[in-house]
């Protein structure tokens, strides 16, 4: 049964046919094939055993800087012996030496040693023995021959030398190719005597249907940021507008502004990464700094330090991003939210990381409640496709009265925690200038995306196993 040929592997093989030993470049110039083309199809006739690929290196050597430096004044240790051979006696001091030679010196020297050249007693240099070409001047001399052609490796006696001159800094610029020649086999040849001419004198074609067509995984974005897409959309569709802030802040705006003590356990390396030896010079307003200072002398009762809220930190909420905007924007009614890294300084296991996304917002109004909030959840969630939730009673230093919001997990037949919430304290309100009650939620993204996809380990949303990604449809 005669093998099915594509257009392209007829036509190198009748090129091979009429000519042995063809490069891939010669035969894309025969064949007016493009070299992609011509790569592909002697790939496919490789495969086939109609065509054999014999695959050699070649290694060039040209001279680099140094070494065209060298082929016109010589190497340093030649023009050591050339500057000994203009003085009168034939030696001279090293520092003397050193002047001339300046920072090929020490080069000039050792390599003249070991030529037999000269010899150093009580700090000088005296001219001895023959001073006959060197075989690394001979090398440099023949590169020089060749001009612009570069002299390859083969031609090259003395590879002691050779490798003696590579070593030296910058003095030779070596590269290797790779050359690649086709040959038509004898199974090819007789193919190509085989081949049959149509009426056009079109080479005859021959599609095999039933052949399998190659599994294409289509690129697409990756599950978790289709998760931060859905949460960020459902929010512009409440009316919410997106806040986007900085990773590194001030603990002034990431603890202090929200009313958590400076002796706080979360304050503290295990929990928060702090930026060595970086401080906020001014971290807010004096009027600012004087306010929330005096909230947390009055509802802690310590001395607070300015020093400990200049301190920069990785946020470990996005919730600084969202008080300041309240503090410095003047808002008398708003729905803000944000989307962004959060860091923390915990152990990584299957419900926590290091670095992870969140979702936080606020809603400002003169007359929002806590039931406000809460139907606001509700809504969030039902959007999300989560139809059971319910909350639980808390406690968060900056909000009062605070709520956990539990989701029912049909899978692990469970209530899991999602988010929390409350409304900002007035402690946390007041020494900014907020005027009204502000509602406050937030939670990690990670956390929703496991519930979608039905994971048990948050880290499976970071581990690139390729059989997962390629499995979560686009749409649940």
């Amino acid at each position: 049964m005669s093998q099915v040929l594509h257009p392209i592997e007829q036509k190198i093989l009748r090129a091979l046919g009429e000519a042995q030993c063809l490069t891939p470049d010669e035969l894309s110039e025969k064949t007016h094939l493009s070299i992609d083309q011509v790569r592909r199809g002697i790939e496919w006739l490789k495969f086939k055993e109609l065509v054999q690929v014999n695959e050699s290196e070649k290694t060039f050597v040209k001279l680099a800087k140094r070494g065209s430096e060298a082929s016109e004044r010589g190497l340093p240790e030649r023009r050591l012996v050339n500057f000994l051979r203009s003085i009168a006696v034939s030696s001279c001091e090293m520092g003397q030496a050193r002047d001339h030679l300046k920072e090929e010196f020490g080069p000039a020297i050792a390599n003249a040693k070991k030529n037999g050249w000269v010899e150093v007693h009580d700090n000088r240099i005296m001219l001895r023995g023959y001073h006959d070409a060197t075989p690394e001047e001979k090398i440099i001399k023949l590169i020089q021959s060749k001009g612009q052609e570069p002299l390859t490796l083969e031609e090259v006696q003395d590879r002691d030398a050779f490798e003696s001159l590579r070593k030296r800094p910058d003095f030779l610029s070596v590269t290797s190719t790779k050359h690649s020649v086709v040959n038509i086999t004898e199974k090819g040849a007789e193919t190509v005597s085989n081949m049959g001419v149509g009426e056009d004198n079109a080479l005859t074609r021959a599609i095999d249907v039933e052949a399998p067509a190659p599994v294409i995984f289509a690129a697409k974005s990756h599950p978790l940021a289709d998760v931060i897409d859905e949460v960020r959309e459902i929010f512009v569709s409440l009316g919410f507008s997106e806040l986007v802030g900085n990773s590194a802040q001030s603990s002034f705006w990431n603890f202090d502004a929200l009313f958590i003590p400076q002796g706080h356990p979360a304050r503290e390396m295990q929990d928060t990464f702090f930026l060595k030896d970086s401080n906020a010079k001014a971290p807010a307003s004096q009027k600012q700094i004087r306010e929330v200072s005096l909230a947390h002398k009055n509802g802690w009762h310590y001395d607070w330090q300015l020093e400990a809220a200049r301190k920069m930190v990785l946020r470990t909420h996005t919730t600084c991003v969202t008080i300041r905007e309240l503090a410095e924007g003047g808002h008398e009614e708003a729905r803000l939210f944000s989307i962004g890294r959060v860091y923390r300084n915990e152990k990584v296991s299957y419900k926590h990381l290091v670095e992870f996304n969140q979702v936080e917002g606020v809603v400002v109004g003169k007359s929002v409640t806590l039931r406000d909030l809460m139907g606001l959840q509700m809504e969030f969630y039902r959007k999300m496709g989560i139809k059971k939730a319910k909350f639980w009673p808390t406690f968060f230093p900056y909000t009062e009265p605070s709520l956990q919001s539990m989701i029912y997990n049909d899978r692990l037949g469970k209530w899991v925690e999602l988010f929390g919430m409350g409304i900002f304290r007035p402690e946390v309100t007041r020494p900014l200038g907020i005027k009204h009650p502000v509602l406050a939620w937030g939670g990690g993204i990670e956390r929703i995306a496991m519930l979608k996809f039905g994971l048990d380990d948050v880290r499976e949303l970071y581990n690139n196993r390729f059989n997962w990604l390629r499995s979560v449809p686009k749409c649940l």
